[in-house]
């Protein structure tokens, strides 16, 4: 029903109460997901800096190999230099010429030292982050298992709850269009201000529901005569008659079978 078609206090209250027996079963639905949606988004984030550390430490691991790649060209040139500083020497015409490339040679000497130094250095480093690439890999595979069962359990949720989800919040909508915009905002404003999300309630047993406040009886008439919107002034919410609310109630189980 559109907006401007002129309707009755008694069209607003049903068109209310339904929506709040329809936003109450989304809300089991919700419910029943409960911190799964959350769960399965936290552990993604965890998949991908787990795996953004992994790279990062494999990177290292390959500049640590080019760097022990480089150092053995260092002993490399290194020995190749000794071996023609030892040819030159054979050759020498005096005592300092020799003593010069006796220095040489200690110099490569140094420099293969400092190379294997080195070398052990950056084996040594490889071996500390390849544990930590082997640990992560563990903590991965772990967290992409948890990832896969709740996902799969929550695939199973949304299977079931699925179609019904759909049609509770089509017909959300279609009821939202009976209500004012003031009302539904109303409505809305009362819904996240209470803790089960119940912005109307119906009286039951002379009082409230979900409030132990009793209603006085010339309040529960104007409230079952369906001429004007009444709040609890303990709780704020919307109150509607029992008959009403029965009525709506078996209205809303036959729509959802």
């Amino acid at each position: 029903m559109a907006k401007n078609k002129e309707v009755t206090v008694e069209e607003k209250l049903r068109a209310l109460y339904d929506l709040q027996l329809i936003d109450s079963r989304i809300d089991e639905i919700k419910s029943v997901r409960g911190e799964l949606p959350l769960e399965i988004e936290d552990l993604e984030d965890e998949i991908v800096g787990l795996n953004k550390r992994l790279s990062n430490l494999n990177d290292d691991v390959t500049g640590l190999k080019n760097d022990i790649s480089a150092k053995k060209i260092v002993i490399e040139e290194a020995n190749s230099l000794m071996k023609k500083y030892a040819e030159q020497q054979k050759n020498v015409r005096n005592n300092r010429e020799f003593n010069s490339l006796s220095k040489e040679v200690e110099y490569q000497e140094l420099e293969i030292q400092l190379a294997e130094k080195r070398i052990n250095e950056f084996k040594a480093k490889i071996e500390q982050k390849s544990e930590v690439i082997a640990a992560t890999k563990e903590i991965i595979k772990k967290q992409e298992d948890l990832l896969k069962h709740k996902s799969a359990e929550l695939n199973d949720i949304m299977e079931e709850t699925v179609k019904e989800e759909t049609l509770l919040s089509d017909k959300s909508k279609e009821y939202g269009k009976l209500i004012d915009d003031h009302l539904l905002k109303a409505y809305d404003r009362i819904r996240s201000s209470v803790k089960n999300g119940l912005a109307v309630v119906s009286i039951q047993r002379g009082a409230s529901g979900g409030s132990f406040f009793t209603i006085p009886p010339q309040k529960q008439v104007e409230i079952a005569s369906r001429k004007k919107i009444i709040t609890d002034e303990y709780s704020g919410r919307i109150l509607v008659d029992g008959a009403l609310a029965e009525e709506e109630k078996e209205k809303i189980d036959n729509l959802l079978k």
